[in-house]
């Protein structure tokens, strides 16, 4: 049986269990509020399944919580799969949500609340690294998710309080989304009130029947489309939102996948487009916060709205986990033991010593340390 979210909205509390049946990393980007997870393999027999109440089932898109409403029903469960899954409940949710109230409070939000742990790193990073510059006109991309949205909002403030002037775009390429993912990303930019411009590419298509690197190609074809559309606009700079975990991690993946030492730069210089640049301004702001933020305004984003993702029979697949994900669950692990062991990791490349290094490359070309070693 199925249960659409208008009547669910009108079950009485306490008469339900909620049961998000979602991918680990899918749940903990964001779900339906007092919902629980349980994948499907672990529901029958499951003791956190409470038989008294109705329970409401749900994955990504409302096709594999039917089957699994329909073999918890046989076993004797007032069991429901909800309609359209979690995609039908957050576009409910958004509806139901006054767009300006949204933008003044989370506005609020980042001067008071978060004003320490966003705001400050934030601004910390644009001065520090000098990412805007007097005259500069930055391209925000904004993909959809929680890190991109809050870069949004961050710009618009730093319009409002920044000492010289500077130009802002924000752009937002559908690389071929589904019309509800691309429903999600218009609708939050219209209730945070970021003026967003949209153009469309086919990048989904031409990497959908690539077997190695998908998910590289397309990270690559979508900077690419980027740089060219926010070019086409006048800007000189692009602003991508990666943050402060992204970079550490990107600093083991190195070392342990790819036999090197290297970060993810606050910024750099297009190697392909002329006079124009990449800027990281969410390099010191942790994913941590950046959750908490997004938890206390009720905000609901996107995770990955790519063909490999956002479909139900492969958000539960096992093997499509990242290597990403893989250190995530590394430093995890690591910071339980050493609290300090992502700060130590940051500054690793910050504090390297060239005469205990082997070999280094600079500008392409390799240094061995027997170079120069009978000189000394």
């Amino acid at each position: 049986m199925e249960i659409n979210v208008g009547k669910l909205n009108e079950l009485p509390e306490g008469s339900y269990q909620l049961i998000d049946m979602r991918s680990d990393r899918d749940f903990e980007y964001g779900t339906i509020p007092g919902a629980i997870h349980i994948s499907q393999e672990d529901l029958q027999g499951n003791p956190q399944i409470i038989k008294s109440k109705k329970v409401i089932l749900f994955c990504a898109h409302g096709t594999n919580s039917i089957e699994a409403a329909e073999e918890l029903e046989a076993e004797g469960y007032r069991a429901y799969s909800l309609e359209g899954g979690y995609i039908a409940w957050l576009r409910e949710e958004m509806r139901r949500q006054e767009a300006e109230d949204i933008k003044n409070q989370v506005e609020q939000s980042i001067r008071k609340k978060f004003r320490k742990t966003i705001w400050s790193p934030f601004t910390k990073a644009v001065k520090q690294y000098e990412l805007v510059k007097e005259g500069d006109k930055v391209a925000v991309c904004i993909s959809g998710g929680k890190d991109s949205m809050l870069m949004a909002k961050l710009f618009q403030e730093l319009k409002l309080h920044n000492k010289f002037p500077f130009e802002v775009e924000f752009l937002v390429m559908d690389p071929g989304y589904s019309p509800d993912n691309r429903h999600v990303i218009e609708e939050n930019a219209r209730k945070l009130g970021i003026p967003v411009h949209i153009f469309e590419s086919d990048i989904f298509d031409a990497v959908y029947t690539i077997e190695k690197s998908p998910c590289y190609l397309c990270a690559r074809m979508r900077r690419g489309y980027l740089y060219s559309y926010a070019k086409e606009l006048g800007c000189n700079k692009i602003a991508l939102g990666h943050h402060y975990d992204d970079v550490i991690e990107t600093i083991l993946m190195g070392m342990l996948y790819g036999a090197q030492v290297q970060t993810m730069m606050p910024k750099l210089h297009s190697t392909n487009f002329e006079s124009m640049e990449l800027i990281r301004p969410l390099y010191l702001v942790r994913e941590d916060d950046i959750k908490a933020w997004r938890d206390y305004n009720h905000l609901h984003f996107i995770q990955c709205a790519c063909k490999f993702t956002d479909t139900c029979t492969t958000c539960n697949n096992e093997e499509n986990r990242s290597k990403r994900v893989e250190i995530k669950e590394l430093i995890r692990e690591m910071k339980k033991k050493n609290p300090f062991v992502e700060g130590n990791i940051f500054k690793s490349v910050e504090n390297v010593n060239l005469d205990t290094v082997v070999c280094y490359k600079k500008d392409g070309e390799r240094h061995w340390f027997l170079d120069d070693y009978d000189e000394k």
